[in-house]
């Protein structure tokens, strides 16, 4: 079938040409300025960018579900929630890495700066396939782009380590995804993940239940990896730890944002859209057993439980901050997945409050972790250490920096009066909901647990001396990233309905199984 490319409507992929010509213009720009030239204007021009592209993504909102080449690149709200979530974690990322930055660690920073934006644009990918194969070239940019970037200090022995690892487990992921694709191709004839979702019964029908099956676990095995969840998560603390920190922040809320988008894209959208019957009949309600709500749900529900409970668990041992934070990672991919563990196929309404939470949780997620990470950054650029004692007298140094840190920890352990307390209520209902409490139980546990360790840094931060007759002094790009995820953290803390109402007016699990106009 040809295509005139010509009569396309390239305005669907404003968001992503806008990503692609500021990644031109500063690889451009970086091959004419002199080597010891100041590239951090690339930096807030990246900035600029990324606010155009937000904009375009914006007024993406509300729109039916459109697609280009055959609904392989698909523009639906739940792409476009996912591509706000990246754009505004890249755009802080930037911010932060204003300051990060240093000639000595990273001596081609331009490289820097333009590999965060092919990062950024192949999640943004990810987030609007509509085929497996448009997918796997969005999951390929993104992880090509971390891999590098993982070890661009290249005299520090840790960031090579980090990105040799993160190679490594990267390629194993890739293969597994791969493999389990090709099985449904070959059962299904098709790539586009709607024409499977279509095709997939009458493919379990013909007696190819076993491709089927084992079609679903290598997708589970391989974004296990993306997602970092259990049993698939070891990388995690090394990558965060060897990797500078802002993108060490990066991958803990973009990349892991992107692969939750593959997560539903897959997942749900083939297995549970197909709504697979596996021909038994459930001896208690006389009903047919569903594929995927009253099988591989399961599965789904003790992963995410294993995941809660070993990060956790494993976080609380740490004493170095960044593994700490990775292994807090693992635990909250742990609570996003239980929406996805616990839904039920029975009605639009009750599917849409589900991944809203998720989304929700999400977006909460961005602003604690990215604010955390922010801080971070800061600390232990200044005390030369990523060790929890870098923290030492942190409020009596610099006060503000030292309250909004707090906050950051409170929302991660989910307390009150801030957004990932309202995220994880809504998750913890959610799974009551649907009679789940097994996983219920397990958040309340493990949420005890992280206090733990989350407020070991606080004891660190108001209870230990320290340097406390050298002020810190914080950036303005840096100011700004804490300045606002705090005000989201605490905001959407006191008023989620904002947000929630934002969600639940944007979003509609539907557009999923909507093929494009």
């Amino acid at each position: 079938m040809t295509v005139d490319l010509l009569t396309l409507n390239w305005g669907l992929l404003a968001p992503e040409l806008t990503i692609v010509i500021l990644s031109v213009i500063i690889t451009l720009a970086d091959l004419f300025m002199k080597n010891g030239g100041d590239r951090k204007a690339f930096a807030w021009l990246s900035v600029l960018g990324i606010a155009l592209a937000t904009y375009f993504t914006y007024q993406d909102l509300g729109q039916p579900v459109q697609s280009l080449l055959n609904d392989t690149y698909r523009v639906d709200s739940f792409g476009t929630m996912f591509k706000l979530i990246m754009l505004i974690g890249t755009g802080l990322v930037f911010m932060m890495s204003i300051y990060y930055v240093d000639k000595k660690e990273i001596k081609y920073d331009g490289e820097y700066y333009y590999l965060l934006l092919t990062a950024l644009l192949g999640s943004m990918i990810m987030a609007s396939s509509g085929d497996l194969i448009t997918l796997y070239i969005g999951l390929e940019l993104l992880s090509i782009s971390s891999y590098i970037l993982a070890g661009i200090r290249k005299t520090n022995l840790k960031s090579n380590e980090a990105a040799f690892k993160y190679v490594v487990t990267g390629s194993v992921s890739s293969a597994i995804l791969l493999y389990g694709a090709s099985f449904l191709y070959g059962v299904t004839g098709t790539t586009n993940i709607i024409g499977i979702a279509q095709a997939v019964q009458g493919a379990f029908n013909a007696g190819f239940d076993f491709y089927i099956y084992l079609g679903f676990f290598m997708f589970v095995v391989g974004l296990g990896y993306k997602i970092s969840i259990v049993p698939a998560y070891m990388w995690a603390p090394d990558v965060y730890e060897g990797a500078p920190t802002p993108i060490t922040a990066f991958l803990s809320v973009v990349s892991k944002a992107a692969g939750f988008a593959i997560v539903m894209r897959l997942l749900f959208t083939i297995f549970a859209a197909g709504n697979i019957a596996t021909g038994e009949i459930n001896a208690e309600t006389g009903m047919p057993i569903n594929f995927f709500s009253d099988e591989m749900t399961f599965y789904l529900a003790v992963l995410a439980g294993l995941t809660m409970i070993i990060g956790n668990t494993m976080a609380a041992r740490q004493i170095n901050v960044k593994r700490m934070f990775a292994l807090s990672s693992v635990a909250q991919a742990g609570y996003i997945l239980v929406p996805l563990a616990v839904v039920k196929i029975n009605s639009p309404v009750v599917m849409n409050i589900s991944f809203s939470n998720m989304i929700f949780y999400l977006m909460a997620y961005l602003m604690m972790n990215l604010g955390a990470f922010a801080v971070i950054s800061l600390v232990t650029k200044a005390n030369d250490t990523d060790e929890l004692k870098a923290f030492a007298g942190l409020y009596h140094r610099n006060p503000w920096i030292g309250v909004a840190m707090t906050f950051f920890l409170l929302s991660l352990a989910g307390l009150p009066v801030t957004a990932g307390f309202i995220g994880k209520f809504n998750i913890f209902v959610n799974a009551l909901l649907f009679e789940s409490y097994y996983l219920a139980a397990i958040m309340v546990v493990t949420s005890v647990v992280s206090y733990f360790y989350y407020f070991n840094i606080v004891r660190q931060m108001y209870m230990r001396t320290g340097n406390t007759e050298a002020k810190l002094a914080v950036p303005f790009g840096l100011q700004l990233v804490v300045l606002l995820t705090f005000l989201g953290t605490v905001l959407f803390g006191m008023f989620p309905n904002v947000l929630i109402d934002f969600i639940s007016t944007n979003f509609s699990v539907m557009d999923l199984f909507t093929p494009g106009m």
